[in-house]
């Protein structure tokens, strides 16, 4: 008989997970408290953002924090009122700067990040679902004449690192992408770089794929797990489960139910804000990133999707509605054609689980190895969801993994 496993979290490392686990013989129980793909995933930019490998501590961010926190139009922010609760989370952010440890989250990142593509080309090719994924190239622009020291400077350094880029400027530049000219004065373009059609359809293929597949999912929160040598017992406000094998995938709302078997990790909420604006979506040919600005935009199914922000801010204070505002100025000085009142847009504020050395936890409990993490991707979660699940499924079954996988320990902290 097939090894049952349960995992908790439906997002799309949930989802990629479930189907994984699917894939290698394993019967399957999804949880979550709400219907599959929100959250987090829903919120994503559907941009696969396989260059970024810089973790988020680095000297140079520490260096412009404190005037990154003063700025009103900063992509950065950190409320005042939670500030003493993120002060043990940001000493270990400022330690994770230091060389050696960033060395080694900036080495997992490169490696995560560059199976990325490949596996969630396997999985899509697997569902029937490769439409889903789509080489669009990216721009990441620069506005300033003077950034072209800049822009050169990365290019430089991504070559280092394997990732090629082509400087555009002028009449290339207008090729690319219309909608910029007059507004950019050069770019880096990513011509294999990669996007999604839609987070949200995306998640729904996924979740499509697992139940025809005869997987079961119970939507319900999860409320306690108690581990055990032989299994992990499930319970919920209504019923209780056990399963050979549980997988925790809940974002940032992991840490409560890591606290319940003993471990405890610097998970943070970092919550991220977007715009959709549905009648714009033709806008743009390509998902564009602003150097300056900090904050990105690009095509989805779903219309124009205008992404940013990093607020430090918890799972419980309500949405700041000057982070939109941001937004809409933002995007409205790097595409003015966005300068109308009456496109009809959508808000939406969602919590990235973050850790302080920009890498997720994929592992197994130290003492109960059928219990099993993957969480805290930050920013990358739909980049690096299909890659995670073929690493996570291989260890839960004790196989051989692909990757190295000691940068992702959940007890590295």
């Amino acid at each position: 008989m097939s090894e049952s496993v349960a995992i908790i979290g439906a997002g799309v490392v949930g989802l990629s997970c479930a189907l994984e686990a699917q894939r290698q013989g394993l019967q399957v129980t999804l949880f979550d408290r709400d219907a599959p793909g929100l959250g987090a995933s829903f919120g994503n930019a559907g941009y696969l953002a396989v260059e970024l490998i810089e973790p988020l501590s680095n000297p140079r961010t520490l260096r412009a924090a404190l005037s990154l926190w003063l700025n009103p139009k900063s992509p950065l922010a950190l409320p005042v009122r939670y500030l003493h609760r993120i002060a043990p989370w940001l000493i270990k952010f400022m330690l994770a700067a230091m060389p050696q440890p960033l060395q080694r989250s900036r080495r997992a990142l490169l490696h995560l990040n560059r199976a990325s593509i490949e596996a969630w080309q396997r999985s899509l090719e697997d569902i029937g679902a490769r439409e889903q994924m789509v080489k669009s190239g990216y721009l990441l622009v620069w506005e300033s004449v003077r950034g072209i020291d800049a822009a050169l400077q990365h290019q430089a350094w991504l070559r280092q690192h394997g990732i090629d880029t082509e400087l555009v400027q002028g009449a290339r530049l207008l090729e690319l992408e219309p909608a910029l000219a007059g507004q950019v004065q050069h770019a880096l373009f990513f011509p294999e770089a990669y996007r999604v059609r839609d987070p949200q359809t995306l998640c729904q293929h996924l979740f499509t794929a697992f139940i025809e597949r005869g997987g079961q999912f119970i939507q319900q929160r999860v409320t306690q797990l108690t581990p055990s040598v032989n299994d992990i017992s499930v319970t919920t406000a209504d019923d209780a489960y056990c399963y050979d094998h549980t997988l925790i995938c809940s974002g940032a709302w992991s840490r409560a139910l890591l606290n319940q078997v003993g471990i405890d990790v610097p998970l943070e909420a970092e919550r991220g804000y977007h715009l959709t604006l549905p009648r714009a979506g033709s806008l743009l040919r390509h998902h564009v990133g602003s150097a300056e600005r900090q904050f990105v935009m690009g095509p989805l199914d779903c219309g124009l999707r205008i992404v940013g922000m990093s607020e430090l801010g918890g799972l419980t204070l309500p949405p700041i509605k000057r982070r939109f505002e941001l937004l809409r100025h933002h995007s409205r000085q790097l595409l003015p054609t966005l300068n109308q009142e009456t496109l009809a847009q959508s808000e939406w504020m969602g919590y990235r689980p973050t850790l302080p050395d920009s890498l997720p936890v994929i592992d197994q409990h130290p003492d109960y190895p059928r219990l099993c993490f993957a969480f805290g991707h930050q920013h990358l979660g739909v980049t690096q969801a299909a890659i995670t699940a073929e690493l996570m499924i291989q260890l839960m079954q004790q196989r051989q993994t692909t990757l190295d996988m000691s940068a992702f320990s959940v007890t590295r902290f």
